[in-house]
């Protein structure tokens, strides 16, 4: 069995009043850089930043509108890191023409040296569609195109093709080409049609928010789709752990955080390559940087070594 991967979702470039940490409002760059530096010599395999064009007074308590934008984020933590791959956590494809996708997300993979993974789904703010003028309604079958559109325009012909319902271009050049031969796509979202889409279209499977108890069987229907579309190539399958902290917290983090000495907590995500996730996306609670920087060393060093 291959070593379980672990990665994270940033803080700060998000703060959804869901996860975010008290403290990430008054930070900033610096904090952002020395984390990201942190997961980057811990040996986390990748780093994610999410994507909102514009979040509607409606959503805003809740949602807040610090959104950072990925490709920004993302290019500027490329160039102060060295091995740690970036992910789109995830990519909303259709806010936007698949050539100006591709031609962000294959300068990023270009000048990172072929660091980035390209999370994508379809989105959930109808007021952030209608702004710029992208079909809300028809969102699936649009991201379902896009992700083909995308491949096409981030493969290896530098004058890419596609002909379909929603887009459509040929004789059209972009340069620089992506670093990677091929950009693996992770496909996220838990509902029945983000599932499907996983299995049919993706290279990696992103879940959002399926408990321990639920992912077994969402696992099985992402092989079987596969298996019954022929698709023999291997897909990575990921998974969203709880809040973690390694240690005695000595402060309230919350009932669902898992917590504890590091063999505690190292056996409790074994749980998840035994279902067979190939990945998980670790989350930890802290109250400023320096306490996020110190979990992140403490689960490098003396969880993840547990975790193979």
């Amino acid at each position: 069995m291959a070593p379980l991967a672990y990665g994270i979702q940033l803080p700060i470039q998000s703060q959804s009043t869901m996860y975010a940490e008290s403290w990430e409002a008054a930070a900033g760059a610096d904090d952002l850089a020395e984390i990201a530096r942190a997961c980057d010599r811990g040996g986390f395999d990748y780093i994610a930043s999410c994507d909102h064009v514009a979040i509607p007074r409606r959503l805003a308590d809740a949602m807040s509108t610090t959104w950072y934008d990925p490709v920004a984020t993302l290019s500027f933590l490329a160039g102060i890191t060295e091995r740690v791959r970036l992910l789109s956590h995830v990519a909303i494809l259709g806010l936007r023409h698949p050539l100006v996708s591709a031609k962000q997300y294959a300068t990023l993979d270009h000048l990172s040296g072929g660091r980035l993974i390209l999370g994508v789904g379809a989105g959930h703010v109808e007021e952030e569609f209608d702004a710029v003028g992208a079909d809300f309604a028809r969102r699936g079958a649009v991201l379902d195109e896009s992700i083909d559109a995308v491949r096409a325009a981030l493969g290896a012909d530098e004058f890419p093709v596609h002909k379909g319902e929603f887009f459509a271009f040929e004789g059209l050049g972009q340069r620089p080409r992506p670093a990677q031969a091929r950009v693996p796509v992770w496909v996220g979202g838990s509902s029945a049609p983000a599932v499907r889409r996983a299995a049919l279209k993706g290279d990696g499977w992103l879940p959002q928010g399926d408990p321990r108890d639920r992912l077994p069987q969402q696992i099985e229907k992402v092989r079987r789709l596969r298996a019954e579309a022929g698709i023999e190539a291997p897909i990575t399958i990921g998974a969203i752990t709880e809040p973690l902290y390694v240690g005695a917290p000595g402060w309230e983090t919350g009932r669902r955080t898992v917590s504890g000495a590091p063999d505690a907590v190292a056996e409790s995500l074994r749980a998840y390559p035994a279902m067979g996730v190939d990945q998980i996306q670790v989350r930890f609670r802290s109250r400023g940087r320096a306490e996020l920087v110190d979990q992140i060393a403490a689960f490098a060093t003396e969880v993840a070594p547990q975790l193979s």
